[in-house]
């Protein structure tokens, strides 16, 4: 069985993605950036960027019936790797206990002013 979840994002249906999917124990979400969704505002400084994007992520783990801890694989995105040192205090906190496999990649994301996406995949806890 496959669920969807949706953070009610436009571009969730303007693309064609679902926040997160959960299959068969695990879940994986994706196309996370710094949005507040709640105001459709993107904050400027990376920091806050991330706080949101975990946020975000949090919000949809929870929905599926797991949360930070549970996350065994993380992937970060960011356009200036120089930026990325900024971040590290947020995502060493939100992992402290996860501890999941972790890579960064720098790479353009879709608008100029995303400076952070962020992607994890959790497993249900048992």
């Amino acid at each position: 069985m496959t669920d969807r979840i949706s953070t009610g994002s436009p571009f969730e249906e303007q693309i064609g993605y679902s926040r997160a999917v959960v299959c068969d124990g695990w879940v994986f979400v994706a196309g996370t950036t710094g949005y507040d969704y709640a105001t459709m505002t993107m904050p400027d400084a990376i920091e806050d960027q991330c706080r949101n994007t975990l946020a975000t992520i949090e919000a949809a783990l929870n929905e599926a019936g797991a949360g930070l801890d549970d996350v065994v694989r993380v992937r970060y995105i960011v356009p200036d790797a120089a930026q990325w040192p900024k971040c590290w205090p947020i995502t060493s906190a939100a992992f402290a206990r996860a501890r999941p496999a972790a890579t960064m990649l720098s790479a353009a994301l879709q608008t100029p002013e995303m400076k952070i996406e962020i992607e994890v995949t959790a497993r249900l806890p048992r």
